[in-house]
């Protein structure tokens, strides 16, 4: 079968991009409690390598993170960029970076059925541990005995991703001035599996935060797609804005508590600080288009298609060359791509290597292959198109989002015509089918 090609999208049918907050918590001491670190029981090997607030703070990803650095200036940072903090204030532009003592606080708040005890009792009959500067706090009590996914360890995710993605939303009203009784729907884009024996993922984590962050007149759901969630979640958030079915959505997503210190052996093998510290959340706020907001090209949304196959190029061909062929475009035409941004600090000594600059490589041998480029600007895009890897890798909150605070404002301000978010999915880790997964969506300026 053919790709589809449609016409233009009539002039009715449009959204903007209004704002983005990122918020980043610092988890020392639930890093024990990620997967990783419980399955090999390795709380000790890992304390001595644990940052201290203040250090997670400096690390120049972080401060690009909450907008106070822009992306490129990580490219003339030496690494490692642990080695070398920077000027660091809690609060940037695009988000707040707060400690473990305010992370617990928002946890016990976001708790509804009091089952995070922070009262210094001893771990018993299936309750989890919590620690707080490596001295026992307290236990995460199970909400039933027998039904796993309501066991402790489930439970903490959950309300850890609550928590991060009501802080990410919290900032977004504010920041923006928009009244919490005025949004209408909002969609949960993380990677948690809300839920209980009969519908172990059934959420709904998107009301939950709607409802943590004061909304009394939103509704709300979820969305999955593993790592690519947040963009399906938004071309979901700009065709429902776009039909007028709402006037505003938020997108949101809390952190993956799961990822904590997922990558530790690597960063312990060399001597490495274990930098998956730190717990992420992101808010989205869509609406109609006016007053600059950048819009979305929902004539142009690249999604990963069945038949496509799973190689990355077909994967790239799909997300990147498509949808821009349909507006009569090249790769070359769109200013700055956002991927998957994971921090090479982190990726780097696990094995995995520096996964944006691989994308970026494979995006300019497309260009080079279709006569965009000559082969020896190849090495240049990553520069000229592409960003540096700055987040945490929280899965899909590393997915593009982080450069979309970035991007509203330098669309904004005229210093870039085009951005495109391009996010990858692996669905095949859910053993149901063997595809990937992808989306992507191009922004362009908006009018006033």
């Amino acid at each position: 079968m053919g790709r589809n090609v449609r016409g233009p999208v009539p002039e009715l049918m449009s959204a903007a991009v209004h704002s983005c907050s990122l918020v980043l918590a610092h988890a020392p001491d639930l890093v024990r409690h990620g997967s990783k670190p419980t399955r090999e029981d390795a709380a000790e090997q890992i304390a001595p390598r644990l940052r201290t607030f203040e250090e997670a703070l400096g690390y120049p990803p972080h401060q690009v993170f909450l907008g106070n650095l822009r992306p490129e200036a990580l490219w003339e940072i030496e690494r490692p960029w642990w080695g070398h903090p920077v000027e660091a204030p809690r609060e940037g532009p695009f988000g707040v970076f707060v400690d473990e003592e305010e992370l617990y606080r928002r946890l016990e708040a976001a708790d509804q059925f009091q089952l995070l005890r922070l009262d210094g009792r001893e771990a018993a009959d299936g309750s989890l541990p919590i620690y707080r500067n490596g001295d026992r706090a307290g236990v995460m009590l199970r909400a039933h005995d027998l039904d796993e996914s309501l066991s402790a360890s489930v439970l903490l995710e959950n309300l850890a991703c609550k928590a991060t993605g009501a802080l990410a939303l919290e900032h977004l009203l504010a920041r923006t001035g928009f009244p919490a009784d005025e949004l209408q729907y909002v969609i949960g884009s993380g990677e948690e599996a809300v839920g209980d024996r009969y519908q172990r993922g059934g959420g709904n984590l998107g009301k939950a935060i709607a409802e943590q962050a004061g909304c009394v007149n939103a509704s709300g759901s979820d969305v999955k797609a593993f790592c690519a969630g947040p963009i399906h979640a938004l071309v979901v958030a700009g065709s429902l804005v776009s039909a007028g079915v709402y006037d505003h959505v938020a997108v949101v997503a809390g952190g993956s508590l799961a990822k904590l210190g997922m990558k530790f052996a690597g960063a312990l093998r060399h001597d490495v600080p274990v930098l998956e510290d730190v717990l992420a959340g992101l808010a989205i706020l869509v609406g109609p288009p006016g007053d600059g907001a950048p819009t979305f090209r929902l004539d142009a949304v690249g999604r990963h298609r069945v038949g496509s196959g799973s190689a990355q190029q077909a994967v790239l061909e799909d997300l990147v060359v498509e949808p821009l062929e349909r507006l009569g475009r090249k790769i070359t035409d769109v200013e700055r791509f956002a991927t998957e941004l994971h921090d090479p600090e982190i990726t780097e000594p696990a094995g995995a290597g520096n996964v944006p600059q691989r994308n970026y490589k494979l995006m300019g041998a497309l260009a080079v292959r279709r006569g965009e480029i000559p082969r020896d600007q190849l090495d240049a895009f990553e520069r000229e198109h592409g960003l540096p890897g700055f987040s945490p890798t929280q899965g899909h909150v590393a997915s593009a989002v982080p450069w979309l605070p970035h991007g509203l404002e330098a669309l904004r301000t005229g210093e870039i015509g085009s951005t495109m978010l391009v996010a990858k999915g692996s669905l095949f880790l859910g053993r149901m089918t063997e595809l990937a997964d992808g989306m992507s969506i191009l922004l362009e300026p908006g009018k006033e």
